[in-house]
């Protein structure tokens, strides 16, 4: 019996290798992401560290969806919050390339509770 999120890359026509090429482009951390965690850093080391860091962005993870978080996903096994993540933004991006509309996490695993934003 195949998962919703199976079922789903099947009906869109959408490869799972090119699920993680996109996850990698992604999350692969960048200039930006490296300075936003040094400003981070220094910033928990200074004395009023906590006051200036109010409304910082938030770097990229760094953390790729993986071959067997794919097959995790295809198979129906629970996977972590940050993991659904990664894979929704990878296929709402190949969604976005396609033309056609972004999904929430709820579509892709329906035993979810709370929708992603």
């Amino acid at each position: 019996m195949p998962s919703t999120f199976e079922e789903f890359l099947k009906t869109k026509s959408i490869d799972p290798r090119r699920v993680i090429a996109t996850s990698s482009k992604l999350e692969k951390l960048r200039r930006e992401d490296r300075s936003i965690k040094l400003a981070q850093r220094q910033a928990r080391k200074s004395e009023d560290g906590k006051k200036k860091d109010e409304k910082a962005k938030k770097p990229r993870s760094g953390r790729p969806v993986t071959q067997r978080a794919i097959d995790a996903a295809m198979t129906g096994k629970p996977l972590s919050g940050p993991t659904k993540q990664r894979i929704l933004r990878a296929v709402n991006q190949i969604l976005t390339q396609k033309k056609q509309e972004p999904v929430t996490l709820p579509a892709l695993f329906p035993g979810e509770k709370k929708a992603a934003a």
